[in-house]
């Protein structure tokens, strides 16, 4: 309360901020409202039902020492010349949803043929690619 004691007209020049905080108050719980609902965080695969895709088969792509001992390739246990590995790849990977491709490589070889079937593998259009070592091929002809 002012009684406008020094001012003769009688007048205050406060600032009335009732009005203000309202105003503030409005804006905080439209902008508490709002951000929840604002989407944050990172995007998750959601994996797709099973009962409506048909199960793919893996492509096993599989780098062998021949007798002669040049490298031989293969691709799901059928022979394939090495000029055309990667049109043969890349017509899988045309029809797949899922671009996996899994390498086997031979004991006997270096792994700068390995990785050379790898970027093959990826040429084609693996996005995804998998090594089955030793160990693995055990495993798997243990449990046939």
């Amino acid at each position: 309360m002012t009684t406008g004691g020094t001012n003769p007209d009688g007048m205050s020049s406060s600032i009335n901020v009732t009005p203000l905080i309202d105003v503030l108050l409005v804006l905080l719980i439209i902008f508490m409202v709002i951000v929840p609902l604002i989407p944050k965080g990172e995007f998750a695969q959601v994996p797709k039902a099973a009962g409506k895709i048909a199960p793919v088969s893996p492509i096993v792509l599989e780098v062998l020492r021949g007798r002669g001992g040049d490298v031989r390739y293969r691709i799901n246990g059928e022979d394939v010349a090495r000029q055309h590995l990667a049109a043969q790849l890349a017509a899988i990977y045309a029809n797949r949803a899922e671009r996996v491709l899994f390498v086997m490589g031979d004991d006997s070889l270096g792994f700068i043929e390995v990785a050379q079937a790898i970027d093959l593998g990826h040429a084609a259009g693996a996005d995804r690619v998998g090594l089955i070592t030793p160990g693995m091929r055990t495993q798997a002809a243990d449990r046939d």
